[in-house]
């Protein structure tokens, strides 16, 4: 074989190498930079979400409490709710995401009827975003009275809670939390894994935690 042939056939091999690298890698960092950006976006939405409740709590009146108070079914709470927030967020009640639209946990597990973060109805909000409203007000002077979902993404994959999909607590004198907000960091980073619900990311990320990959 001629001496000039083995720079070619080193360069050739350096270049497999760095190829091969490149395709184990590129996997990760697109996925990190694509939660890299629902975690940002999330972050924004949790910012102009709590404005808006702040807003809200200046100008709800003694009617719309009442109003509140004597609604005698969750659908009827729900519905009013939405009222209010439905100019701030820009939500379209003529248009309704598809029946495909299932979201998932974290994990991959199906969010089914009987669990705490099942919603029945789901909106169409601002960019396209989707929203859910659920009343779970009970006799409970500490327990919230509503929580909401936010798919930041859409009706676009993943739809997964943790990924694209976050949430809050509405308690009875407006306040808003996001969920995970009373767990310690511990249960924070387990939950907010590829093994945990992504429940509690909702907290997790505004306090600066990152995906655990």
């Amino acid at each position: 074989m001629s001496k000039k042939l083995y720079p070619k056939i080193e360069y050739s091999v350096v270049l497999f190498v760095i190829l091969g690298v490149l395709l184990l890698v590129m996997p990760f960092s697109i996925e990190n930079t694509t939660q890299a950006g629902f975690i940002s976006k999330w972050n924004e939405r949790l910012n102009r979400v709590e404005y808006m409740f702040s807003v809200l709590n200046a100008h709800i009146t003694d009617d719309m409490l009442k109003s509140m108070k004597k609604a005698q079914t969750n659908i009827e709470r729900e519905k009013l709710l939405l009222t209010i927030i439905k100019p701030y967020l820009r939500v379209k009640t003529d248009i309704r995401p598809p029946k495909r639209y299932k979201p998932k946990y974290m994990n991959g597990t199906v969010v089914n009827k009987k669990h705490h973060y099942y919603f029945e109805d789901f909106y169409f909000s601002k960019h396209n975003s989707i929203i859910g409203i659920k009343d779970i007000h009970t006799n409970k002077p500490d327990a919230p009275w509503f929580i909401m979902m936010f798919d930041i993404n859409g009706i676009l994959p993943p739809n997964r809670w943790g990924r694209d999909i976050f949430g809050i607590d509405i308690y009875e004198n407006g306040r808003i939390e996001p969920f995970g907000y009373n767990s310690d960091m511990q249960s924070l980073k387990q939950d907010c894994s590829k093994n945990g619900t992504g429940i509690e990311c909702s907290y997790y990320y505004k306090i600066g935690g990152g995906f655990d990959d």
